[in-house]
């Protein structure tokens, strides 16, 4: 050997202390790693560093954590380095002086230069082994066959094929995996080189592995994430989108949120310096729900900044961003909503019922987002799946956003195939028709009649209060099927659902379910429920609505909070004439022939559909009853009071009380509400 490479082996041997070198073994003694280089020496010395900042936040993480190993095989000293297997000089392996002299040493040459042509495996790429391997076991093989380094190439390989399997054969192939001979040593090798690794292939061998279920409680997994935190600041942008993954697929436990705070301390130095969109949604969704608002403000900011860089694709991933994060960004939600409104159409259904999914998260109302969603799927219903329609309309009914064509158009494919439905959809079918009070010409009755009869067919199986939701949304459609309803009046059934977890729940439906079978159907259920007296009704005093009754009608004319039968409370009532041309003070003697009773109920917003025009089912239940009672119904709408001049609310009471149809005056800006 040249006195130039005898040189710079012994130099290189002095980098590193002799307490911390371990040679690294092999199942094959001629394998060795063919790639390493002693450059990556150099960072391993993480104890002689000098520490930043944001690496001190994890000092007091690092000490004291019981970790569980993957087997006994694989408990090794995680801080020892890895260092290059020594040339062999032994008879078999020994090497002439004219060979020696044909080696030529320079300083970027690679190490593998060094190894005999017979321990010298042929390197084998990420890629390569994800399009030559079919299963996961393939990538073992090729791994106890030849190890190279670094063996995060093999857990991510095994990754990216088991992304091309289905669900079963993935689920096959990862207990295959866990039961090769090879995967140990795979995870032996991972924890060796751990240290020496470059960071983004410790971030890769992390991601990968918690992917393929490896679980997050071995040394495996938490050595990786305490390597992961040691080095954070060699985290590039690559490395930061990364990471943001990791960690998004990750349970919390100490060291994940330790790597997390990490992680929100680095992107709150680092925010403005990253370029790619597609790593700011990936940090925005990783730095969760409890990161400090000024840091959601930068990311923000920076969101706003890159708007006229965003895709067709990051409009649509910002929504899930900023639920993950939950910040509701209006002035960016609204942008992205019209680039999404603006390519519709070819857009997958993951996608739409995920943007659906934020927008309930994040309280975001986007009438025009919802119309165009809805538009595309009536208009593309032929291809879809009856579950997936079902799916988006129950996001719909969750954000009070009732689309009439939509709904129609699945009534009629409801009633054509009722056969393709099971229990779940029909009782959420039930659920977003009553919820909303849909109703569609001649096709409702053969409709209900169609899902009475296919809920019939489950009678024997469903549960009591699933039985009871069924026929509390029936009521509320105003229809009483009493096949249904007759084995929910059993008295152990009765029995059953008040003696449950949720009994005021149920009593609640139960009370509804009394009111409907007198009121609607002058049917008495026999059933006593004064063991369960309904809770206090708050009161609320309607000041301003008080003030201008008032004004308009004087004291005396008018009581508030009057309590009804069948647990239904008015805000207001009014007694006035037959033709309803003056109003009775409630101290004259009439008798109830000769007066009209007026029900002025003062109604939130979250009582009507999205469109403010259309009351849904508890309300529209509510108005029927008191009109049966005897009540002539009208509503207010607070958030329109709350913003009208006094004169102006006594100008739509005035118009309300005297008017045979509702109209409103000139100047008085209000949704019409019969």
């Amino acid at each position: 050997m040249t006195n130039r490479a005898g040189s710079f082996l012994r130099n290189l041997s002095k980098l590193v202390p002799t307490s911390r070198t371990r040679r690294l073994g092999f199942s094959r003694p001629k394998i060795v790693h063919s790639n390493w280089n002693p450059r990556n020496l150099l960072f391993g010395d993480f104890d002689n560093r000098v520490q930043s900042s944001v690496r001190y936040l994890f000092q007091d993480a690092l000490s004291g954590d019981n970790f569980q190993g993957i087997g006994p095989e694989i408990v090794h000293t995680v801080n020892r380095l890895l260092c290059p297997r020594r040339l062999s000089f032994d008879s078999k392996h020994s090497v002439s002086d004219n060979e020696l002299k044909k080696i030529n040493f320079r300083h970027e040459a690679s190490n593998e230069d060094v190894l005999t042509k017979e321990t010298k495996p042929s390197p084998v790429s990420l890629r390569k082994l994800s399009q030559e391997c079919s299963s996961l076991s393939d990538v073992l093989d090729i791994f106890s066959e030849g190890p190279t380094f670094p063996s995060s190439n093999y857990f991510s390989a095994m990754w990216t094929v088991a992304k091309r399997m289905s669900e079963d054969q993935r689920r096959v192939e990862k207990q295959l995996m866990f039961n090769h001979p090879a995967f140990h040593q795979l995870c032996e090798h991972t924890l060796r080189e751990a240290k020496i690794m470059h960071y983004d292939h410790v971030l890769f061998s992390l991601h990968a592995i918690v992917k393929l279920g490896i679980p997050q409680n071995t040394l495996l997994v938490q050595t990786l994430l305490r390597v992961a935190q040691e080095r954070i600041n060699e985290c590039d942008e690559k490395c930061l989108s990364v990471l943001s993954a990791v960690l998004e697929a990750m349970k919390p436990c100490k060291n994940v949120d330790v790597l997390r705070a990490g992680l929100r301390l680095l992107v709150d130095q680092k925010v403005w310096k990253i370029e790619r969109v597609f790593t700011l949604q990936a940090v925005i969704k990783c730095v969760g729900k409890d990161a400090p608002v000024g840091l959601k403000r930068k990311l923000e900011m920076k969101a706003l900044r890159e708007l006229d860089r965003f895709s067709d694709l990051n409009s649509q991933n910002m929504f899930e961003a900023l639920a993950a994060m939950n910040h509701r960004s209006v002035i960016l939600l609204n942008e992205c909503s019209k680039t999404v409104i603006g390519n519709i159409h070819g857009c997958p259904v993951k996608v739409l019922i995920t943007i659906l999914q934020s927008c309930r998260d994040l309280q975001y109302r986007n009438l025009n987002l919802f119309k165009a969603i809805a538009d595309y799927v009536a208009t593309t219903i032929d291809i879809w799946k009856l579950k997936q329609v079902l799916f988006l309309l129950i996001l719909f009914e969750n954000l009070g956003y009732r689309h009439t064509d939509l709904m129609d158009l699945f009534m009629k494919k409801v009633i054509d195939d009722p056969g393709s439905l099971n229990m779940r959809s029909i009782l959420s079918i039930l659920h977003v028709y009553s919820s909303l009070n849909h109703f569609y010409k001649s096709q409702t009755p053969k409709f209900q009649e169609v899902m009475t009869s296919s809920l019939t067919g489950y009678l024997h199986h469903i549960s009591s209060e699933n039985l009871l939701n069924a026929v509390c949304s029936f009521c509320l459609m105003n229809h009483f099927p009493m096949a249904l309803i007759n084995p929910l009046l059993q008295k152990d059934v009765i029995n059953e659902l008040l003696v449950s977890d949720d009994t005021e729940r149920n009593a609640h439906k139960l009370r509804i379910l009394a009111a409907c079978l007198k009121l609607d159907i002058s049917c008495h259920m026999d059933i006593d429920l004064e063991l369960l007296p309904p809770p206090s009704t708050p009161l609320y005093p309607h000041e301003k609505v008080t003030d201008a009754l008032r004004s308009l009608l004087g004291e005396g004319c008018f009581s508030k909070n009057t309590q009804l039968p069948h647990n239904y409370c008015i805000d207001f009532e009014v007694r006035m004439d037959i033709n309803r041309s003056q109003v009775l003070p409630f101290s004259s003697v009439v008798t109830s022939a000769d007066i009209r009773r007026v029900a002025i109920l003062c109604v939130p917003r979250s009582a009507y559909c999205l469109d403010l025009g259309h009351p849904k089912g508890f309300l529209a239940m509510k108005m029927r009853h008191l009109k049966i009672m005897g009540f002539h119904v009208i509503l207010v709408p607070n958030w329109e009071v709350e913003r009208l001049e006094m004169k102006d609310v006594v100008t739509f009471l005035k118009t309300k009380l005297y008017s045979t149809e509702a109209f409103f005056t000139a100047g008085v800006n209000l949704q019409s509400t019969c």
